[in-house]
This record gives structure tokens, C-alpha cells and sequence, in this order.
């Protein structure tokens, strides 16, 4: 299952986790993806779009 937004493409980026004693491990962030009924030419679909485009108005729901 892939981490990626359908519209915008967004994908979980890297970073690390850093204790107290300043240890670092490697970890992801990823993106808050949801899974929504949308209209997508006409048709509905389900898609994974990231909260970010759903409050941008980028993603029509269906009804």
C-alpha cells in the first residue's frame, strides 16, 4: 500500500529520532492521508488524498 496522496503526490518524507542522550535513529513522517469517496470524471472513486487537499477544495466529495 502506498503512502502517497492521489492529487498532489505528497509521500512520507525522513527524518530521525533524537533521544535525550542525543542518540539518533532513523524514522518517517508520514502523511495524513485519508481515504474519501470523490468525483473523478463523472465517476465516483475512492481515493487516498492527503488533509491538505481536502481543506484546499481540491477533492470534490461525493454525496
Amino acid at each position: 500500500m502506498s503512502k502517497r496522496c492521489d492529487y498532489c503526490n505528497k509521500g512520507p518524507m525522513f527524518g530521525n529520532n533524537v533521544s535525550h542522550a542525543n542518540n539518533k535513529t532513523r524514522r518517517r513522517f508520514d502523511p495524513n492521508l485519508q481515504s474519501v469517496r470523490a468525483l473523478i470524471n463523472g465517476a465516483v472513486r475512492r481515493v487516498k488524498v492527503c488533509t491538505r487537499c481536502i481543506k484546499a477544495g481540491k477533492v470534490v466529495k461525493a454525496a
